[in-house]
């Protein structure tokens, strides 16, 4: 009985002092930090990246000449941008799927590969509708694939971007379709499928190009791509016309709902990713969804372009380009696309250890600790070769590049641009150190040239101090994510 008291009393004062001493021991991250190296591949649109069991990820996307299905594949994302591609189909010389080879899709469903694809055709070019092609074969770029023909849809019109997904048990295709009696361009439509290349039912026309950001150029909804989380389904589609306008808005439904009810949908009222000056990107869109090696984290995958001016059409300009960049979910569960970031590598964020629920973020160019930074590139930032060189590193922001953490003379920490001094590289530098307070999985960053000296939140703003308390080394210790 007493060694049963004395372990409870043991327990107490253990957790009174943990109390006490105001240190929260924060567990790492569900979602580690992943970076790619943008752009994947150039020139190519509409991509779209399926990670199978066998360990690879597969990868296709439209090419310039609109007149085949190209595909790849890797054992990592990254390792998609050198893998080598192969045609696994070429358009017809005359009639149908001979023109247009848009926007494929590959999926596996029941034992088979199936890749969705639109097409016109060579007499019509503009009479573009989607269709299917099957192979068996395991490794799906050395297959023989099987033509399995239009999709058969209610309407006889332009339709193109079909993707497929389940809920609840029910596999769903959704498609972009024009409608003569809805009026001009596209909206998105779904259905239920009796087989990969069937639908069943009537379909659905859940989202109609109105909004003032969904009509620059045409009126357009299309591109749908679903991720499904906690519940939810999130079906994010492209809009506007094919150049800088274009962007992606998102629709979300209870995955409970019936999702044939287009009233089961709502639609956010501006884009949720959009071109962005600062880091040069322009018409972000056409996006698909995978996750990172190790199944923590959830990727975004998308084409845009690096400059804005486009002579002529946009579809004769070849320059769409395949990026990807880590998706953030909000507090409240809604997905966070941030912004289109720079060229290089990706940015990542960094909460506090003791503070889980707070990222290192500016506010006015101040850097502090903040929870729900819903907008997300204020708490984003580029690891880079250190300023100052000789093995440091320094934190560009995402959404103002050239700008730096940097710490000044009083020790406060502040977001700044650079203005090339030998006392800025040396003030923006850091040498990256295992966690203080987590040395398996933290990260801590000790100043280059105020040596002993750390970032750490100190009334939740950023400072550089000497990390020689517990309290300290727990402040300066941050998670990657």
């Amino acid at each position: 009985m007493r060694r049963t008291i004395a372990r409870v009393v043991t327990a107490l004062l253990v957790t009174l002092a943990a109390l006490t001493s105001g240190i929260a021991e924060a567990a790492a991250p569900a979602s580690p930090a992943v970076t790619f190296t943008n752009p994947i591949a150039e020139q190519r649109a509409d991509p779209h990246i399926f990670k199978h069991t066998d360990g690879y990820y597969y990868f296709t996307a439209t090419v310039p000449a609109y007149d085949r299905i190209v595909m790849r594949r890797a054992t990592t994302l990254q390792g998609l941008s050198t893998a080598t591609e192969t045609t696994i189909w070429t358009k017809h010389a005359s009639g149908e799927m001979g023109a247009h080879i848009w926007a494929p899709e590959i999926h596996f469903i029941d034992g088979k590969w199936y890749v969705y694809f639109a097409a016109g055709a060579t007499n019509d070019i503009w009479k573009i509708r989607p269709y299917v092609l099957e192979t068996s074969a395991a490794n799906p770029l050395t297959g023989t694939w099987t033509e399995k023909g239009r999709i058969a849809l209610p309407l006889d019109t332009f339709s193109l971007d079909a993707t497929t997904f389940t809920v609840g048990g029910t596999r769903y295709l959704s498609w972009a379709q024009n409608d003569p009696a809805v009026g001009t361009g596209t909206s998105v439509y779904l259905a239920p499928m009796s087989n990969p290349w069937t639908i069943s039912g009537t379909p659905a026309r859940i989202s109609t190009p109105t909004l003032s950001w969904e009509i620059v150029g045409h009126r357009v909804n299309e591109g749908p791509a679903v991720i499904q989380r906690n519940g939810k389904v999130f079906m994010t589609f492209s809009a506007s016309a094919t150049d800088a306008n274009y962007c992606l808005g998102l629709l979300t439904a209870n995955a409970t709902a019936d999702l044939m009810n287009p009233a089961s949908w709502t639609k956010t009222q501006t884009p949720v990713f959009k071109s962005n000056d600062a880091t040069g990107q322009y018409g972000p869109g056409h996006n698909t969804f995978t996750t990172s090696e190790d199944g923590k984290s959830d990727v975004l995958v998308y084409h845009d372009r690096n400059y804005k001016d486009i002579s002529g059409d946009p579809l004769n300009d070849p320059n769409r380009r395949t990026r990807y960049q880590k998706l953030y979910w909000n507090a409240d569960g809604t997905p966070n696309l941030g912004i289109p970031v720079a060229d290089g590598v990706t940015p990542v964020r960094f909460s506090s250890y003791n503070f889980p629920d707070r990222f290192i973020r500016h506010w006015e160019y101040r850097a502090k600790i903040e929870p729900n930074v819903t907008n997300l590139a204020d708490s984003q930032f580029r690891v880079v070769t250190g300023l100052a060189g000789t093995g440091t590193v320094s934190l560009e922001s995402a959404n103002f590049p050239g700008y730096y953490l940097r710490h000044r003379s009083n020790g406060e920490v502040w977001v700044d641009k650079s203005d090339g001094s030998t006392a800025f590289k040396g003030d923006a530098s850091f040498y990256r150190r295992a966690g203080l307070a987590d040395a398996a999985a933290g990260v801590s960053f000790e100043s280059y040239n105020v040596a002993g000296s750390y970032i750490r939140h100190y009334n939740y703003l950023l400072v550089t101090q000497p990390a020689d308390t517990t309290t300290a080394r727990a402040d300066a210790t941050f998670y990657a994510e």
